[in-house]
């Protein structure tokens, strides 16, 4: 056995609230505001100004591409930035010896975004990923609504004969993206079980040169395109088939004001994640 005292560290409860008091003691000043050193190299990633030794710029990590709608962006402004989490993954690479250049990805954030937390540009706040300059709770994005729909159009005020299939001329439709963002959408009439599918080619312009800011989607399946393509597909039938047509809440359905003007259609939404609402598409 060792002796008493060898080998352990005596508590002391004195030592141990003032170490306590003194870590918990506000207001603190932020790390990023006092280490100007630290401060320096995450603005210049944060802001794509990384040079070597001759003076070249230094590309920031290459951004992937998850496949969602919008396609590779290395052409915009932050393409060349660094993201708060590879920055802080960095200094471990860069400063393995050096324990004072540590900073999280969180604490990069509060820096931007929390004023007076950190001393860092609010301009760079452009060069994130997603270039707000607030930031928004999850769960608040979350219970905000779309804003195309109002609670005329929701599928408590379809009409009772649309739910029990006795009298046809109810549709549900579904949009479909499949291989190289092509997209293809289905209408399913709900007593006969009669499908059609939309033809959602791309439109004129699509892939060539920039994009006109809040222009109309030319994918082929943006709202534009897929209120002609249903217009123009139940224009076919006979009127008494052309009742109503219930949907979820997709932003390719944000122009069913104009839908309802041009087919005759009564457009009905779905609630939030509630495929079963139109089990008759989703089972075809």
């Amino acid at each position: 056995m060792q002796p008493p005292g060898v080998g352990y560290l005596h508590y002391r409860g004195t030592v141990a609230q003032w170490k306590a008091e003194q870590a918990a003691r506000r207001p603190k000043l932020a790390k990023l505001a006092e280490h100007e050193r630290l401060r320096s190299y995450v603005q210049d990633r944060l802001g794509g100004v990384v040079k070597d030794a001759k003076g070249r710029p230094i590309p920031g990590p290459e951004v992937a591409w998850k496949g969602r709608r919008h396609g590779p962006r290395a052409d915009r402004r932050w393409g060349a930035c660094w993201s708060p989490e590879q920055i802080s993954r960095r200094l471990r690479v860069d400063f393995p010896e050096d324990a004072s250049m540590r900073i999280s990805h969180e604490a990069i954030y509060q820096a931007l975004y929390v004023q007076g937390r950190g001393g860092l540009r609010q301009e760079l706040t452009a060069c994130l990923r997603t270039g707000r300059a607030l930031r928004v709770p999850r769960a608040r994005t979350r219970q905000r609504g779309k804003r195309f729909i109002t609670p005329e159009v929701l599928i408590s005020q379809r009409p009772a004969e649309a739910a029990d299939r006795a009298v046809p001329g109810h549709w549900e439709g579904d949009l479909i993206i499949g291989l190289h963002r092509s997209a293809i959408g289905t209408l399913v009439e709900r007593t006969t079980r009669y499908t059609l599918l939309l033809h959602l080619p791309p439109m004129p312009g699509h892939g060539h040169g920039v994009r006109a800011k809040n222009g109309p989607a030319l994918a082929g399946h943006g709202a534009a395109a897929v209120r002609d393509a249903i217009a123009t597909k139940i224009a076919t039938l006979p009127e008494p088939l052309r009742k109503s047509l219930t949907w979820d809440q997709g932003a390719e359905l944000a122009e069913h004001v104009r839908l309802r003007i041009d087919s005759g259609l009564q457009i009905y939404f779905c609630d939030p994640r509630s495929p079963w609402q139109r089990g008759t598409n989703e089972n075809t």
